[in-house]
Parts: structure tokens; C-alpha cells; sequence
């Protein structure tokens, strides 16, 4: 949003500086990009009087010119074709920037005579494209500064220029007039009343406009007046410099009048040439594929349901976003209809986009502008072109009605300081709320039309506070409510969560952020991909699903760094998991990978392939750090997957399971192009017990004194027999005494039999009240024979 200093000052009134209104605005939320002041870049240029112009000796265009000016008698040399005595010249001496030419003028010598500095054009100091020659001015007196002249006898060419970026919450800023009420709330000068007084009407027009009935909530009114006998042309100077000095370009009168409107009062005009007008008008929805010429001549495909405005032959307008060129004004227009309508933002901004249109009518409309001001935008447009143009302006022409946007909320003067921290009157936060457009009846305060940002309580103690300037805001420190240790914000969740990065990490893992979306051949792969997980709007065909496990993404990426010559890895990811479509359906998981060796090449042998053990051993680990029992078993079951022989589930019981770890399946491997050894883990953080009583100490340390004791036992069993169902058979037969149970040894063959195998455990048995005597060694060896062969079969090696 650009406007002039002159401009804003046309509805404020104010001696405020350039500097002053600039850091107002971005105080007041109105951000400051840029101002272009011609002020401070021709400040340097003087007034200068040609006493004596020779012609140069060595060049037939150049003239030697002796130059009065404010250090005395200067030579200059000139090529300009209108340099000669006698005239008042603008002079930049030695030193000075011209920018035009993006030069600092410095002496020199041109064919061996030297110039002491430089007369200048316009197009040289930019005031304007003119460069056929030097300036000659009317009047000056020497040594004068060359603004100064111009800020006499042409101040719009020395008014400076201020652009702001608007924010989407702010419509009513892309108009001076509001810019111009927000500085004048903030105090920097007093708000000018810009009444109009309506053109009175000379005739009825015979043209009439009809909205229709599945439009009204497009556009609920739609406003206009016919004007006979304007006389088109080039528009007032004051208005086409005001024009140009935001960047438009001036095209005719009646055209620039509502660009003019649209920056001035944020109101969007169309003028109709009304002779081309066939029929009467009629607002209503496409029904697709009608072609319209629009202004910038470029021909649109009306889609079905957008906003039109059309005449009997057909669409003449695409409503509220650009008008078409059969019916636009010209030079030879006479006749004019000036229309003022107000447009549902949303399906302006549907249609803008469709059609890939970007005006300053779609811009400011799909922004919402003032829909009380509709007809008397229209009113101050018709008194502008009868004011300039001539002509005699009909009835107003009405369809449908102002929408009522009224509302009001409850000022409450204490919320201030309990939502902003800030001291402000009462009666200040009113006087101010009251100059920003705001009426009150008793607390409650009525909302302005052109304020649709304003939707509650807070808002109007935003306004007050953004008014009274948030850089006034001193921040002081909150008393404290409670002494001692504060309580805990992290979640057991959260905290879990924590610990398994740090342990996975600890481990040599590296982690891993992975998308929650993958395609629908990898989410098959791992029990997903169905339509329950699957997104309407995917961002890429290679995430068309939520993931079902944290896998398909780690061995993803796994993938790619085979392919970059990595081949030996650690990764893991903390994440969720979805299981359905639904809120809840969703779980997290704490997933490890490893492919290759468990290190480099050795030349003693060292590094191995890593094994389903490596993954058993860092997910207990990771269960361990995150409070998970340490006695637990180990089932088989899991999904399809994993390796069907080369997995355990880690469960507490047949139904609650904690983790899995073991291989994953050849033909996962092979669909996720994976080479090599690959073996995971999986934990359900989720599923691990919560601690039965909480306390802020450790468990006291429990200690003996007492020799523990190992005994070795072998079992010959049938070698379909699981070594963990031994294990836990011989640990079970005395849960107070037995502290450990390991196998160190087997043996398949020989001597066993055929379809047997020998298992060899060490059994760790710790007394706690006094030294184990060898009657109790024995009694406790009878059990764990016994316990065994009742559970496997299995007989003791003899």
C-alpha cells in the first residue's frame, strides 16, 4: 500500500515529520517498507545563474558556460541544446550524487578544458523522463537549494512516498482514510471530515439491475448511477500526480477516478460505458464456459458459479474482480453507468484464483471492505466526475440491501492489564476506542463497518493496547505462588520418550526424523495401506498413507544410504504410529535398525554380521531405561514381517507385549531394496507398567554378605525343545534363592541320540539369611531337575 505524504494529509490534519508518521505506522502494526523522499536525495542540488555560454573550441555541440552560484563563478560544460546566458539552472558542484545517472559529480577536464560540475535535466535528478535539456527555471535566486524552490512551485514533485504492508487482518489500511484514522487515534493530528454532498438528480435512467436470487449471498447489493454527457480526456494534474507517485499510470479521467477510490477510501469502483451497454444489467452466477474479454485483454473462461455481471447479449463484467473490455470506457465515451457493489470476500477469492487474476479490486474485496459505505463511496465518485467531467447524474439505482454487520462487545477496562500487562484510564481506553470509529452505549461497544478483525472483548483491548504502543510494555517479574520443588511438566510419556533417545543414542545409534506419510506398497508391507489410513489430499504419490510402523521409513532411508556407499548402520526414530484413520487410533514406538557388521573390516576378525542378539540386547536396554521389569518372556508370534524362526516378542504374559526384536523377512528386505543383514527392535513405550508407588527416592539397596553359589547342570531334551523354556523352568523352581540362570553350553550329536540335543546351564543361587549348606544345595538341585523335565521332557546328562 503506497500513498503520498500530501495525500494523507488531504484526511489528516498534522505537522507531524515524514520520520515522525514512519515510525508511528510500524508501531501501530502498520509496518513501514519504504519511503522514497525526495527531500533528503536532492538536498544537495543548488540554484545556479548562467552569466556567459561560449562555444567550446575543440567540440561543435559543447558549450563553455560561466555559472554564478553560491561559491562564486563556476566553469561547466554543457552539451544541453538549450545552454546559454541568462538562464537559472540547477547545479550539482563537485561532490554532489545525481541519481539519475548514479554519478558523484567530480572535476574534470572534457577535450582540455575543465568542468567544475554539471546543469542538469530532470530525467538526471528524477523528477520526471524529460532529458532533452537543462532545466530552466522561471524564478530563483542563486545559492538557493533547489528543493527548497520545488517545494514552492511544485510540491508534488518533491512528496515524499510511503509504502506500508498490510496485514490480511486490516482492510480498512489499504485506504488512506484509514491509515489516516489510525494516526490521528494515536494523537499525530486530527481526522478532516470528508463528507460529500450527493449530486442531485436531474432524470430516472431507464436501465435497471436485477441480482440474482442465488447470488444474494454473493452480492447482497448493488448500487449504481447514470451519468450523460462526461467529457473523457486526461485527468487533473493533482490527480495524475498522485496516481503516478504509487506507480499507476494515469490512462483517462474516468478510468483514473476509480483507481482512485480504490487506494483513497479502500472502494473499489467500475464505470461502465453505458452506450455499449445492451439492455439492462443483471447479477448472477456463471454456468460456465461463457468467454469474457476482461480490461487487461486477456480473454477468461467463466467456471460455473463464479460472479458475473452481464447485459442481454451476455457476461460484460467478472464481478469484483475486473471489469470487461466491450463495456470500458474510452476517449469517445459520453454516456457512463458508475457502479458500487459489495462482494462476499470468500467467493471473490475463489474466482480470483481460478482465474488466476490479481487486481487491485480482487485484492482489497476478498479482504472485505465497507459494505455500509457502498453507496456512498458511489456518491463521492459520481460528485468527482460531474465535478471535472460535467454531465447530469440520474436516481440511484439499487438492488438488494446493505448487509447488517452491527455487533458490540463489552469493553472491560481491567482486562488491559490482566491480558496485556499494561495501565491504561478507563476513559482513555474509551476516547480512544471512540476516535478509531467505535461507538458505546453505556459498556458495550458497537464495532464499525469497516473493522471486520474486531470479533471480541480481546480484540477491543488490542486496539487499545496497540494504540497506547506495546513498546511501552515493562516486563516485571511474576510473584512466585509456591515454594519448594515445582512439579513435574513433562508427562510419564514425555519422559519416557527421553530416556529411550538418550539410551538408543548411548548405544551408537544415529536418529532419524521421518515423514508419517509413505506410499501404499510400504505401508502393505508392514499391516497398513488401507483406505481408513489413507489422506484425501496427499502431497506426493510416495505419501499417500499414514504409516503404520516406524520400519518402512528407517529402511527407507537405509536404502538411500546403501545406495551412497554406506553400508553399515545404526538408526533409530521415536514417533507414532497409526493403526486407523480415527483421533486415538495412533500409538508411539521407539524403533532400532542395524545393517552390515558391528564394525569395519578387521584383520584379527573382530567384526561380525550383526545378529537378531545385537537387537535383543539394545531393546532391553532401552526397556531397562525406561522402567520395564527386568523378568519377562520371550514368545515367538509376531508378525509376518519379522523372520518367522529369527524373532522373540517381548511380553509380560501371552497378551501384553513390550517389544519385539529379531530379524526382518528376506522379501521385506528384498521390497525395500535392503542388502545385507538387517535385524530390528520395536518397543510400545505405552505398554510398559507404570510404577506402583512414586517416590522422590531410590529403593533402598539390598545387599548380603552371604556366598552365592553356582551349580551346572546339562538336560539332553529333543532338539525341537526351546532353550528359553528350559531357563525358565529351572529359575522358577525356587524364585527366593535363584538369582540367575544362564545356558553356556549345547551339544547336538554324538552320544545325545539322533533328534537330541544337550543343554548345559549355570544356575546362580544367592542366600539372603544364612550360608547354604550342602543337604540344602541338594534339595534346591532336586527341584530344578525336577521343574525341568517336567516342562521340556528332558532327562539329566549323566
Amino acid at each position: 500500500m503506497k500513498f503520498t505524504l500530501s495525500w494523507l494529509k488531504d484526511h489528516l490534519d498534522t505537522t507531524a515529520s515524514v520520520d515522525e508518521i514512519t515510525e508511528a505506522l510500524t508501531d501501530l502494526g502498520l509496518e513501514v517498507e519504504g519511503v522514497e523522499n525526495p527531500a533528503a536525495r536532492l538536498a544537495d542540488f543548488t540554484i545556479g545563474k548562467v552569466t556567459s555560454a561560449e562555444k567550446h573550441p575543440e567540440a561543435d555541440r559543447l558549450q563553455v558556460c560561466q555559472v554564478e552560484t553560491d561559491d562564486g563563478p563556476l566553469q561547466i560544460i554543457c552539451g544541453a541544446p538549450n545552454a546559454r546566458a541568462g538562464i537559472t539552472v540547477v547545479v550539482a558542484k563537485p561532490g554532489v550524487y545525481v541519481p539519475g545517472i548514479d554519478t558523484t559529480i567530480g572535476v574534470g577536464k572534457i577535450r582540455g578544458i575543465e568542468s567544475y560540475g554539471m546543469m542538469c535535466s530532470e530525467r538526471e535528478m528524477e523528477l520526471s523522463e524529460e532529458h532533452d535539456g537543462i532545466i530552466e527555471l522561471p524564478s530563483g535566486e542563486v545559492g538557493d537549494r533547489f528543493i527548497d524552490w520545488l517545494a514552492e512551485n511544485d510540491p508534488a514533485k518533491v512528496d515524499p512516498v510511503i509504502e506500508i504492508a498490510i496485514t490480511p487482518n486490516r482492510p480498512d489500511a489499504l485506504g488512506v482514510r484509514g491509515v489516516a484514522r489510525d494516526l490521528a487515534a494515536r494523537g499525530l493530528g486530527t481526522l478532516k471530515p470528508r463528507d460529500v454532498v450527493p449530486v442531485p438528480a436531474s432524470f430516472k435512467a431507464d436501465l435497471t439491475v436485477e441480482i440474482a436470487e442465488d447470488t444474494l449471498d454473493g452480492c447482497p447489493v448493488f448500487a449504481g448511477r447514470l451519468i450523460r454527457g462526461v467529457k473523457n480526456g486526461p485527468s487533473p494534474q493533482w490527480l495524475q500526480d498522485v496516481l503516478k507517485a504509487i506507480g499507476l499510470r494515469p490512462i483517462s479521467f474516468l478510468v483514473d477516478v476509480t483507481n482512485f477510490f480504490t487506494y483513497d477510501r479502500n472502494r473499489p469502483l467500475h464505470v461502465f460505458d453505458a452506450d455499449k451497454v445492451a439492455g439492462n444489467l443483471r447479477v448472477h452466477r456463471a454456468k460456465g464456459g461463457e468467454e469474457l474479454v476482461a480490461l487487461d485483454d486477456k480473454t477468461y473462461t467463466l467456471q460455473a458459479g463464479q460472479m458475473v455481471i452481464s447485459d442481454d447479449t451476455g457476461p460484460e463484467s467478472i464481478a469484483g474482480v475486473m471489469g470487461g473490455l466491450p463495456t470500458g470506457c474510452t476517449e469517445d465515451t459520453v454516456n457512463v453507468f458508475v457502479e458500487s457493489a459489495y462482494w462476499d470476500p470468500v467467493q471473490i477469492a475463489y474466482t480470483g484464483r481460478a482465474l488466476k487474476i490479481n487486481s487491485d479490486a480482487r485484492y482489497r474485496f476478498e479482504r472485505g471492505i465497507d459494505p455500509a459505505f457502498t453507496i456512498e463511496g458511489l456518491e463521492h465518485a459520481v460528485r468527482t466526475i460531474v465535478d471535472n467531467a460535467g454531465g447530469e447524474a440520474s436516481e440511484l439505482i439499487v438492488a438488494g440491501a446493505i448487509p447488517d454487520t452491527s455487533r458490540a462487545y463489552k469493553l472491560d477496562t481491567d482486562r488491559v492489564q490482566s491480558l496485556v500487562g499494561m495501565e491504561i484510564a478507563p476513559e482513555t481506553q474509551r476516547s480512544t476506542l471512540e476516535a478509531l470509529g467505535f461507538e458505546f452505549d453505556g459498556d458495550m461497544a458497537s464495532v464499525p463497518s469497516w473493522r471486520p478483525d474486531v470479533q471480541g472483548e480481546a480484540d477491543l483491548v488490542e486496539e487499545v493496547a496497540r494504540m497506547a504502543s506495546l513498546t511501552k510494555l515493562v516486563g516485571k517479574p511474576l510473584p512466585r505462588k509456591h515454594t519448594g520443588v515445582p512439579a513435574p511438566i513433562l508427562t510419564p510419556m514425555q519422559f519416557r520418550e527421553s530416556a529411550a533417545r538418550r539410551t538408543c543414542a548411548a548405544l551408537g545409534y544415529n536418529e532419524c526424523v521421518t515423514y508419517s506419510f509413505i506410499d501404499q506398497p510400504a505401508a502393505a508391507l508392514f499391516g497398513g495401506g488401507d483406505d481408513a489410513t489413507m489422506l484425501e489430499n496427499p502431497i506426493s504419490s510416495d505419501m499417500s498413507h499414514m504409516r503404520p510402523a516406524l520400519l518402512p521409513g528407517l529402511l527407507r532411508a537405509a536404502a538411500r544410504n546403501q545406495a551412497r556407499g554406506f553400508a553399515d548402520m545404526a538408526l533409530f526414530e521415536v514417533g507414532t504410529a497409526f493403526h486407523g484413520g480415527e483421533p486415538g487410533e495412533q500409538h508411539v514406538l521407539v524403533t532400532g535398525l542395524l545393517i552390515g557388521r558391528t564394525g569395519p573390516k578387521d584383520v584379527h576378525g573382530e567384526a561380525r554380521p550383526v545378529d537378531l542378539y545385537d537387537a535383543k540386547a539394545d531393546a532391553e536396554a532401552v526397556l531397562a531405561a525406561i522402567g520395564a521389569p527386568a523378568k519377562v518372556q520371550i514368545l515367538r508370534g509376531a508378525d509376518d514381517w519379522w523372520h518367522p524362526g529369527r524373532h522373540g516378542k517381548i511380553c509380560l504374559g501371552p497378551k501384553k507385549v513390550l517389544g519385539i526384536f529379531g530379524e526382518l523377512h528376506p522379501r521385506v528386505l528384498r521390497e525395500m531394496d535392503i542388502k545385507g543383514p538387517a535385524v530390528a527392535f520395536t518397543i510400545w513405550p505405552a505398554e510398559v507398567p507404570q510404577p506402583k508407588a512414586k517416590t522422590s527416592t531410590r529403593a533402598p539397596l539390598v545387599a548380603t554378605d552371604l556366598q552365592a553359589v553356582d551349580r551346572d547342570f546339562a538336560f539332553v531334551v529333543d532338539a525341537g525343545v526351546e532353550a528359553l523354556t528350559l531357563v525358565n523352568a529351572a529359575a522358577g523352581a525356587d524364585k527366593a534363592l535363584i538369582t540367575d540362570v544362564r545356558v553356556f553350553d549345547e551339544f547336538i550329536g554324538g552320544s545325545v541320540g539322533e533328534g537330541k540335543k544337550s543343554l548345559a546351564i549355570t544356575v546362580r543361587l544367592q542366600p539372603t539369611e544364612a550360608t547354604l549348606k550342602d543337604k540344602d544345595i541338594e534339595a534346591v538341585s532336586a527341584k530344578i531337575v525336577e521343574k525341568v523335565s517336567k516342562a521340556t521332557g528332558g532327562v539329566l546328562r549323566g
